[in-house]
């Protein structure tokens, strides 16, 4: 066969591999395009104009939820993300969740440390629980609706303005800048403070029974760690625990630094399932290799 004959059926090859190739990546745009929602599909911005913040329904709400942090720790947005979306993306994210989530299975002390310093091993406040629970990184999610609801960047100013800081911004980290957790049948999240001053959390799905949010405002402060009063609610002692159970579509700002909290046992075959955004004073902010482990089980 002439040379100039097997060079023209390649370069027909080659065409064919392209056009092949372009009609497979016009394919993958439409999905990922069909994926995309208007965010006014995804919240509901008519009761929380957090995009408008030259109304006075922004400054009314913003008031609102700053006397709420100061009376009770945290406020509530219910039916912040429209209950539809919040299902859509459970169901979205589903697959991945059975097969691809890490198991993260940990006893812990309260204050996820292995020592106090000054504190005896066997204080009951370091007493250890469990904690179990499946987690989704951001990675593994770039086309939830959970990711364009995080980088809606209106929703980090509108935090910034009720806990009065300058600027919030989001973590740079590609696994950690925002999770989704889901709890399953006996799974719990257990006794804790947080590391932050404060947690933003949407909840997706609800359990059947069980998985309410349990808190003890105000335990501590930074004068004083109040380690018998840990020890008290540890027993089961402290009368002055709560409790809320939240609806699908909420939206939890609260503040854990020196308020215990954990999430009851879950009954039944229906998983509790919560995303949890992550926001910072500065920006770039990323997980050291370490975090990474012990949080998600991988580096990258």
């Amino acid at each position: 066969m002439p040379k100039d004959v097997i060079n023209s059926e390649s370069k027909i090859e080659i065409q064919g591999c392209e056009k092949e190739n372009l009609r497979l990546r016009c394919v993958e745009i439409l999905v990922r395009y069909s994926m995309t929602h208007s965010i006014t599909d995804l919240l509901d911005l008519d009761r929380y104009p957090i995009d408008q913040p030259q109304c006075s329904g922004y400054t009314e709400l913003v008031a609102r939820c700053q006397a709420d942090l100061s009376e009770n720790g945290m406020f509530n947005l219910s039916g912040f993300m429209h209950p539809d979306a919040a299902h859509s993306a459970v169901a979205q994210l589903a697959p991945d969740m059975a097969t691809h989530a890490f198991e993260h299975k940990r006893e812990h002390n309260i204050y996820f440390l292995k020592d106090i310093p000054g504190l005896p091993d066997d204080h009951p406040a370091l007493q250890k629980c469990k904690t179990i629970n499946h987690t989704l990184c951001a990675d593994q999610m770039p086309d939830n609706p959970v990711t364009q609801i995080y980088e809606f960047l209106p929703l980090a100013n509108f935090l910034s303005d009720v806990m009065q800081r300058p600027k919030l911004y989001l973590m740079e980290d590609p696994l950690a800048r925002y999770n989704v957790m889901a709890y399953r049948a006996g799974e719990a999240l257990n006794w804790h403070f947080d590391r932050s001053e404060f947690t933003t959390t949407l909840l997706l799905q609800a359990p059947e029974q069980g998985g309410a949010f349990v808190y003890r405002s105000d335990l501590r402060t930074a004068d004083d760690p109040n380690y018998d009063g840990v020890a008290r609610l540890l027993r089961g002692q402290d009368d002055q625990v709560k409790s809320i159970t939240l609806d699908p579509g909420t939206l939890n700002v609260f503040k854990g630094l020196n308020t215990p909290h954990r999430v009851s046992p879950v009954q039944g075959e229906t998983e509790r399932v919560i995303a949890v955004f992550s926001y910072y004073e500065r920006p770039g902010v990323m997980f050291s290799q370490e975090e990474r482990l012990g949080f998600y089980g991988r580096a990258g």
